[in-house]
């Protein structure tokens, strides 16, 4: 008796050895899940999709900047004036904003905002809540380059965008077959785990 309380086991119906037996298997399903996300194959299907998708949106980019440059705009010129007329309501055109929302560090968006200032595109005013931060604006010539660039986008991407479209579904709804043979161990240990625990 004192042999079977030492080892963890009940005389009357071994639950502890069983809620042992239960804790292994969840364990195990844990560990079996994790390695099934990571370690997915990624298929030559996928690869394809993934290329078709980056190809579309090349495309896509060079034609911007191609738009841009027809009306006399550099493409950074013309991100920076979207950036400033395409910011979420509510908030402020700051330098700080549109560098983050470009990818640029502060003092190339300042030296951007600089180019465009001196053409005439925006202009600087200090905030109205923070007399520290310095707002960028459009004014009426950057704002007409920037609706004819956009326009033309606009209308390119409604005419062509099905392509870019298609690119992301293809990869979006995608499953990679060892993923799909995988959730069946899945659910097997999943069960396994259930019929343990219900037997407690």
């Amino acid at each position: 008796m004192d042999s079977l309380r030492v080892a963890g086991h009940s005389s009357r119906s071994g639950r502890p050895c069983r809620a042992r037996a239960a804790r292994w298997d969840f364990q195990k399903y844990i560990v079996i899940r994790y390695n099934n996300v990571v370690a997915t194959k990624i298929a030559t299907a996928d690869y394809r999709a993934l290329a078709a998708l980056r190809y579309r949106i090349r495309v896509f980019l060079c034609e911007g900047d191609a738009a841009a440059r027809r009306l006399g705009l550099e493409p950074q010129q013309y991100l920076l004036l979207l950036a400033v007329r395409g910011l979420p309501d509510g908030a402020e055109a700051t330098v700080q904003a549109l560098a983050k929302r470009m990818m640029l560090k502060h003092n190339s968006a300042v030296e951007l905002i600089n180019r465009l200032e001196t053409h005439g595109y925006v202009r600087r005013s200090r905030s109205r809540d923070d007399r520290r931060c310095v707002v960028v604006s459009l004014l009426p010539r950057g704002k007409k380059l920037l609706e004819q660039v956009a326009r033309q986008r606009i209308t390119e991407l409604r005419a062509g965008g099905a392509a870019l479209v298609d690119a992301i579904n293809a990869l979006l709804e995608r499953k990679p077959e060892s993923l799909r043979v995988n959730q069946g161990a899945q659910s097997h240990q999943t069960k396994r785990c259930d019929n343990n625990r219900s037997r407690e």
